[in-house]
Formats: structure tokens, sequence, C-alpha cells
């Protein structure tokens, strides 16, 4: 319901995009909506890769339709991520492994694509910084970025240091929430429980536990995080020639860089709306006319957003029928 219903109130923008779309050359379009596909498997395997260290074993078919069904509901359920983590946990629990490993591996798959984005966003700053481009939103909302990636790679290294100071952490973050929505819930109890707290402290240290000692075969995970960011600028690149439109592979850095970090942080779900507008800018500020600027940037959100929002929808469904056939 959620879907439809950020479908419905995005329908001008869906329809500008299709107008859109209709101005491009739909071979390249179409082999950029391949590579969009693969972009997919490729966040499959690397949620699979992470599984696999952490000693679950997991195809590669459902682990895709896992992971674009998180996102579905990241974007229509907008909870600092936490949405998305909730489908994986649920899935673990559907498909009878760890909920604390499933935990541990959405939280890596996280961390793991913010190392691999902050390569690429330094590639990104560079030129920008030698076009004398960079202005103080992609910093503010660099540094951002760069405190949430921090803040999960905390709570992992204190996951694997001790579980009594992990579950001490989470249980004084329920006191604050708890202390922030209860003027506002006078009638009720505490909105989260700090018991439960220190249970999914328990959970989260069981599935940290498989990590000791293997940190460095985190590097395949990371390679694939990698490639994930080398096909959507690829994405980009064939956007540009759908409209006949030449451009360097700094542009092409730079361009992704902006759309990726204010997907990120922003105010929007998934930068809905935000992106579509900083990339036309950024676009033309390097120098390509601005009714090209807003095609491209269009063209690529429609293939990188809204693709996988529809298919991540199909996907939470189709993970949903089996629980509930189950349930009835």
């Amino acid at each position: 319901m959620l879907g439809v219903m950020f479908v419905i109130t995005r329908f001008a923008e869906i329809n500008d995009i299709y107008q859109t779309l209709q101005q491009g050359d739909w071979r390249f379009l179409l082999l950029a909506a391949l590579v969009e596909i693969l972009w997919m498997f490729n966040l499959g395997a690397s949620f699979k890769a992470i599984l696999r260290l952490l000693g679950v074993e997991e195809s590669l078919g459902r682990l895709v339709l896992a992971v674009m069904a998180a996102n579905f509901v990241n974007i229509v359920a907008p909870s600092a991520g936490m949405g998305g983590v909730a489908v994986l946990i649920s899935e673990a629990k559907v498909r009878d492994y760890s909920t604390g490993k499933a935990t541990v591996a959405s939280t890596l798959f996280i961390l793991l694509d913010y190392v691999a984005f902050f390569m690429v966003l330094t590639l990104g700053f560079i030129v920008l910084i030698r076009r004398d481009r960079l202005t103080p939103a992609e910093i503010v909302a660099s540094i951002v970025m760069l405190v949430l990636a921090l803040a999960l790679a905390a709570i992992l290294i204190l996951g694997i240091r001790s579980e009594k100071q992990l579950g001490g952490l989470l249980a004084w973050m329920a006191r604050v929430v708890n202390a922030l929505v209860r003027p506002f819930r006078p009638s009720h109890g505490d909105y989260l429980s700090v018991e439960r707290a220190h249970q999914f402290a328990a959970e989260v240290a069981e599935g940290v536990q498989a990590l000791r000692g293997r940190t460095r075969e985190l590097i395949v995970p990371l390679l694939l995080a990698l490639n994930g960011k080398a096909l959507m600028i690829l994405v980009l690149f064939l956007v540009f020639v759908s409209t006949r439109r030449p451009v360097s592979i700094g542009t092409l850095i730079a361009g992704f860089s902006i759309a990726f970090l204010f997907t990120i942080v922003s105010p929007t779900p998934s930068g809905v709306g935000v992106v579509e507008s900083i990339l036309t800018l950024a676009l033309n500020s390097f120098f390509i006319p601005l009714g090209t600027a807003a095609v491209l940037a269009l063209t690529y959100r429609a293939i990188t957003f809204w693709m996988p929002f529809l298919i991540g929808l199909i996907a939470f469904r189709y993970l949903g029928a089996p629980k509930r056939a189950a349930e009835g």
C-alpha cells in the first residue's frame, strides 16, 4: 500500500521521466537497464559473500530478492536503513538461520558500501576541486555520511570487543528514545524495551564472533561493492551515449559521486526529487546545457531509482507470500 501511495504522490515526476526516456536512443537505454539488473545481482553477490563469511549459505537468487525488497522498504518507509535491515532479519527467520548473523551481515553490507563509495568520492572530489566546482553542500553531506559510516563501524567494533558494552550502549539509546517519545504517549509504557536491547546485543555478539580473525576476507565483498559503483557509473555513461552527448571520465565520476552522495544524505527517501535537481545543476556546471542536463539526470534516475523500486516492490510481495501461506 505504501508503495502504491508513493507512486501516486510522485506521478508527475514519473510522467516527466517517461517523456524524457522517449528522447533517448532505446538501444543504449535497454543496455543501461541490463547493466542495472547486473548491479542488482552484484548486490546479492556482495551480501552472499558476507553471509558466507559468517557461516551462512544462501542462494544468490533469494538474496537478490531480499536485498531489493530491503531497498524498497527503505524508500517507502524511511527509517535510516533500519526498515531494510528488518526485512533481512525477517528473511533470516523464514530461512532458519541466525538473526544475529543477519543483523551483522546487514551492517557490514552497508558499511562496506560506504567504504567503496568513499573511494570513488575521493576521485570525484579531486575532479570537483580541479574544476573549481566543489561547494559547501558536498562537503557537509560528505561529513554527515562519514559520521554515519563511523557510527556503524563503532557499533561493530564494540560488538567484537564486548557484548556487555554493546548491550549497555543500546540500552542507553533505548532510554534516550523513550525519554523523547514519552511526552507524546503519556498513557503508554516505554516505546523501546531496554531488556530487548540487551537481547539484541547478545544476538549481534553471536554474529560478530564469526568475524574474529577473518576480517581480511572482507576484501571480496568490498571488491564487489566497488564493482557495484563501477556499474552505476557505466549506467550514467550509457545515458550520455543514448542522448549522443560526449562525456569525460571526470564528469562521469563527479556526476555519480554527487548523485549517490545526496541519495544517502537527503531529507527525502533515497533523495527522490532532490538528487534530480542537484545532479541537473552539477552537470550544468560542467558546461552541459541546462535542458540536456535535466534529461540526463531524469533518465539516470529512471534507471537507477525507479527500476529498482518497482522490482523491489515485486520482490517484497514475493518474499512475503511463503510466510503468509505458512501462517495461514
